[in-house]
């Protein structure tokens, strides 16, 4: 037995991935950063807006944008549009600092400036090394606590960057908050947030967590995490890709292969509107 164990392992090889040193190979159908050309809108056109599910897309006084933080990257806005004007691309670096930096413009729009995840250097100093989270599913479906559970295994491999989730928040640095935060709860997050001793972050991982994502304006939700405490780090998706999420974990601790979280230079390629496409974290095919 104990040698068979051993033969498997050795056929496997080695599955860690090899980010943020390498890019990941994400699978043709991912859906990543949406690129908005707004010059090929029509007059009056407001196709893409009425068949958005969240009320993400905007368009006038200004040119087009999409809010990551309401959309749920089910692409009915490409099939929507006639022109063409909105498409996916494989670029998985969504997660934001600000609130506001996660709506993006069409060319044209102001530039929103540089992106910087880390923390400050009095944070980054005593999270840096180790930072141990408290998950808390404040209403979630389970897709984005998958994701976010997914990281623990050998593919990611979480602890290799010195994070870890705790079970209790009087052991933690932080919570990670999934879910719309609805009414039953809402006092819970309120009190796990208490019991985590300051300084403490927290990290609002999805679109119900940032916004209450397909149950916005619900009478049973409140509309994400910032609702009830304060948000250091939104990561967008539905669910968010376990890239994505390490992404942002790794650059909020100042330790992404680029710069501060920079995104690279070169641009991605937008993912086609007609190929089948899955949401934005699917997870068959990400491993290298």
């Amino acid at each position: 037995m104990l040698l068979d164990l051993l033969r498997a392992r050795l056929h496997q090889g080695h599955r860690t991935s090899r980010f943020p040193d390498e890019e990941p190979a994400l699978p043709t159908r991912f859906r990543g950063r949406p690129a908005l050309d707004g010059a090929r809108c029509r007059d009056g056109c407001r196709a893409c807006i009425a068949s958005c599910p969240t009320q993400a897309l905007t368009a006038g006084p200004g040119p087009l944008a999409l809010d990551l933080g309401r959309c749920l990257f089910c692409a009915d806005c490409v099939d929507a549009c006639p022109e063409g004007a909105i498409t996916f691309t494989q670029d998985f670096r969504l997660a934001e600092r600000a609130r506001a930096r996660l709506v993006a413009r069409s060319a044209g729009a102001a530039d929103p400036g540089e992106r910087a995840l880390a923390l400050s250097g009095e944070l980054r100093r005593l999270f840096g090394r180790s930072l141990k989270l408290r998950v808390v599913s404040a209403g979630g479906c389970n897709g984005c606590e998958a994701d976010v559970n997914v990281l623990g295994t050998v593919v990611f491999d979480l602890g290799r960057f010195g994070i870890q989730y705790v079970a209790s928040p009087r052991h933690a640095d932080g919570l990670l908050v999934t879910g719309p935060v609805t009414a039953n709860m809402r006092e819970a997050l309120r009190r796990t947030y208490d019991a985590v001793p300051e300084p403490r972050i927290v990290i609002a991982v999805g679109a119900c967590a940032i916004s209450g994502g397909p149950y916005v304006d619900h009478a049973e939700a409140h509309g994400g995490a910032d609702s009830t405490v304060p948000v250091d780090l939104y990561v967008p998706g539905c669910p968010p890709h376990p890239f994505t999420i390490l992404e942002g974990l790794i650059g909020l601790l100042g330790r992404g292969g680029h710069a501060g979280g920079a995104r690279p230079a070169s641009p991605t390629s937008p993912t086609s509107p007609t190929s089948p496409t899955g949401p934005t974290g699917p997870t068959d095919g990400a491993a290298p």
